[in-house]
């Protein structure tokens, strides 16, 4: 089944929400820990290969780049965080730029957290959750590279997740994902249209 998103374009880059386009319309933005899987995901979702820029660096995403999708809805891929080679100054100035934007940006409607499987839930991630949490903004996690478990394994790793998560916070959701295997684009998708809401681009 053929992306709703396909149509997404590369809008701009900005190294701050000073930089942003205009604060109207809606976002869902995408976000990380570095080598998470974030670009990969984001490029499953729009049936595009080269839309979000992958690196086999972890960390080479330090704007945050928006793509349009219609004239009034964006995706935002958002920097990777948590990679210890990026200087102390710099994973600073991108984590307080993550929370600035997650806290003030009023177009916001959700955030797709992005969790290696293998490694869920670090403490960047946990931190991510808090602010979405205190800004009252829905989160669904994809737990990407599902392909690198088993079947069993990996239904045990969601659950553990989803239990995890409900305990501490509301409005939070998580699902398997794998590019490999196209595993869970259309769930992802349906998530996305959810929070567009009526003005969700048509498949």
């Amino acid at each position: 089944m053929g992306s709703r998103y396909r149509r997404a374009q590369f809008l701009c880059s900005a190294p701050d929400l000073a930089h942003a386009p205009p604060d109207r319309g809606g976002e869902v933005a995408f976000a990380g820990r570095s080598n998470a899987g974030k670009s990969s995901a984001l490029n499953a979702l729009t049936d595009q290969q080269t839309l979000a820029r992958t690196s086999k660096t972890p960390g080479r995403t330090q704007l945050l780049n928006f793509f349009q999708v219609t004239p009034d809805l964006r995706l935002v891929d958002l920097p990777g965080y948590g990679y210890a080679k990026v200087p102390v100054a710099v994973k600073t100035r991108w984590e307080l730029g993550l929370a600035e934007y997650l806290e003030h940006r009023e177009s916001l409607r959700g955030l797709i957290l992005v969790m290696d499987i293998r490694h869920p839930l670090t403490n960047l991630d946990t931190t991510m959750l808090d602010w979405c949490h205190r800004a009252g903004l829905p989160v669904h996690v994809l737990l990407t590279k599902a392909d690198k478990l088993k079947r069993g394994p990996g239904i045990a790793a969601l659950l553990a997740l989803q239990r995890t998560v409900e305990e501490r916070y509301a409005r939070v959701s998580a699902q398997l994902f794998s590019v490999p295997r196209r595993l869970g684009i259309d769930e992802a998708s349906a998530v996305l249209d959810g929070w567009f809401g009526d003005h969700g681009p048509q498949a």
